[in-house]
């Protein structure tokens, strides 16, 4: 089943069960998603849609960042919550040590020597692990190992 369809079924669910938050949240992506098909003018890819649901899981983390400064934790709670059911239709996480593993790997298969070389480890890290990494964790481990 294609990503969006499996968007599609569960937010059907979600309507059914009478599932508020659920049910907005999967609209707002639903919704994000159509307007991306209207951009490109197309059916949108599993990568497409999955750099989609990246971008809305970064606007709500910007979002509970905002409101945890603003005092407003019914806010931040809010947006976690969405976060958190984003986050369910996107592939699991690399853990940091596999993270910083491959990162070593890439420098060595792209010659790296200096910090003038990161944005070539970082444009192959993000094509060879979409999905899987988050850049800023990436960017930091970069920064950390080219000298």
């Amino acid at each position: 089943m294609k990503l969006t369809e499996q968007i599609r079924a569960d937010l059907t669910e979600s309507m059914k069960a009478r599932d508020a938050l659920r049910t907005s949240t999967l609209r707002m992506l639903q919704a994000a998603i159509q307007n991306e098909q209207i951009d490109k003018g197309r059916e949108l890819s599993d990568d497409e849609v999955l750099v989609v649901l990246q971008r809305g899981v970064k606007q709500r983390q910007d979002s509970i960042e905002q409101y945890t400064k603003g005092n407003r934790p019914e806010l931040a709670e809010k947006e976690r919550s969405e976060m958190a059911l984003l986050q369910t239709y996107l592939p699991a996480q690399m853990p940091d040590e596999e993270l910083e593993s491959a990162v070593r790997q890439v420098i060595v298969d792209v010659g790296a020597s200096s910090k003038k070389d990161s944005g070539r480890v970082m444009k192959e890290m993000m094509a060879r692990f979409r999905g899987r990494v988050d850049g800023k964790k990436v960017q930091e481990i970069v920064g950390r190992l080219l000298p």
